[in-house]
């Protein structure tokens, strides 16, 4: 695993791994469920992923979707591909909503609603969060785990 995972709290805040991509729990959540989709590549640009990693990623995505619209029913979702601190590639997933969300045992409101999502006001998880976070995403999860533990 490339350390831009490793600084997302891997492998504390693994919801989904897949052949090409973990699925993470951000440890600061901006917005409800805000999850970091990594690759598990050592690329450092989008273009240098392996094909596999674009084939694979559609269904990841649609996978994401499914599991966010159930866990905290949002209204718009966002993926930045920032890259500017973490250098491998990897997107924040950030669900938008105009009402606040319990998600984990806290609420959180979509400080930027309408407009772009803002990172700064993030909270961080404490240990026992991030775990109620990553079992209320898994267990909203469309498919069964495609990797073995």
């Amino acid at each position: 695993m490339n350390q831009t995972i490793s600084r997302f709290g891997y492998p504390g805040t693994l919801v989904r791994e897949y052949d090409h991509w973990l699925v993470l729990l951000r440890p600061a959540q901006v917005t409800a469920g805000s999850l970091i989709l990594a690759a598990k590549s050592d690329a450092t640009a989008y273009g240098a992923l392996p094909a596999g990693a674009f084939a694979e990623q559609g269904r990841v995505v649609a996978e994401i979707e499914t599991a966010l619209r159930r866990a905290v029913a949002y209204e718009k979702l966002n993926y930045l591909m920032l890259m500017m601190v973490d250098p491998h590639v990897h997107f924040h997933v950030i669900p938008r909503y105009s009402e606040v969300r319990a998600f984990a045992g806290i609420e959180l409101a979509d400080q930027g609603w309408p407009g772009p999502p803002d990172l700064k006001p993030a909270i961080a998880l404490d240990p026992a969060a991030i775990a109620a976070g990553c079992a209320e995403i898994a267990s909203a999860w469309p498919s069964p785990a495609t990797k073995r533990d």
